[in-house]
């Protein structure tokens, strides 16, 4: 199977567990369970883009990876999950996911490409997560649904040495359509924490 993504972009992923990356205007926002949530404003869309540092205590590195690969596992734990399935696209392995909005808003659908690596730095086991939007010409785009075009999430993981996990996240999404740019943040705000302290 060829890779998705360049070992650099593994590497840029696991390196922020060590030395957080926030030169360059990205500002503290807010911390909840031991995780600290930076932001960096986007002056082109409006949109914020986030990094999330913590610790998830009593979760193992193993079992954070593999509850955040499991989509059918996510269906039940996430209420706004209308749709969400991995599939062959003609000889390219793609998630469908169609996210629920509440009215008067359209729903998103995101069509991404993800790949898990189980690294070994110097005796460290790391895990690393990573997630990009694809246009996969056969998924096309269904009436009344607005399909996100850019989407990006990369996730680090490792024990911290005390039963739980420590962990990095990167996201970034921008869902389009008329919806105003402070909604956009929240709910992407929501959605960061939501994958880190839900699992």
């Amino acid at each position: 199977m060829a890779l998705l993504f360049s070992d650099e972009e593994v590497q840029q992923a696991w390196t922020e567990l060590d030395e957080p990356q926030l030169d360059g205007g990205w500002e503290f926002f807010t911390e909840t369970m031991n995780v600290k949530i930076y932001r960096l404003y986007n002056k082109e869309t409006g949109l914020y883009e986030y990094k999330v540092f913590g610790s998830l205590t009593g979760c193992a590195p193993d079992l954070c990876a593999d509850v955040y690969m499991d989509l059918n596992y996510r269906k039940q734990w996430d209420s706004y999950v209308k749709e969400l399935h991995e599939k062959d696209y003609g000889g390219q392995k793609a998630i469908y996911w169609e996210v629920k909005y509440p009215l008067p808003l359209s729903n998103r659908d995101y069509v991404y490409v993800r790949e898990r690596r189980d690294l070994d730095v110097g005796g460290r086991k790391i895990c690393v997560v990573l997630a990009k939007s694809s246009s996969v010409s056969q998924c096309p785009e269904k009436k009344g649904v607005i399909r996100v075009k850019d989407y990006k999430q990369s996730l680090a993981m490792e024990s911290d040495g005390s039963g739980g996990t420590k962990v990095f996240m990167n996201y970034f999404d921008n869902p389009g359509g008329m919806i105003p740019a402070w909604l956009v943040n929240w709910a992407a705000k929501v959605s960061a924490v939501d994958v880190c302290c839900n699992q």
